[in-house]
């Protein structure tokens, strides 16, 4: 199932045990996420998220994505539904 968010689209695996990530922000990438690795995305933005600088992402340990603190909110939703689908 193709899903498009605010800053970040993928699809989920066909078992749903996995999120394809397809792009974050306009940059594409193909990175397989599990529920584990989300929930770690998350927290970690959760910690940032009064950060008035942002925080950097980095896609396939190469390409930095730079996020602004409402960027980063929106991930923060983006997230929280793909949280959801794991329930």
């Amino acid at each position: 199932m193709e899903w498009k968010g605010k800053i970040i689209s993928g699809e989920f695996e066909d078992q749903g045990e996995d999120f394809i990530l397809h792009q974050v922000k306009h940059f594409s990438t193909t990175s397989t996420l599990n529920e584990s690795q989300v929930n770690s995305i998350y927290n970690y933005l959760s910690k940032a998220e009064s950060d008035r600088d942002g925080q950097i992402l980095t896609l396939n340990d190469q390409m930095l994505i730079r996020l602004s603190q409402e960027e980063i909110r929106l991930v923060m939703d983006d997230l929280e539904y793909i949280r959801s689908q794991y329930e």
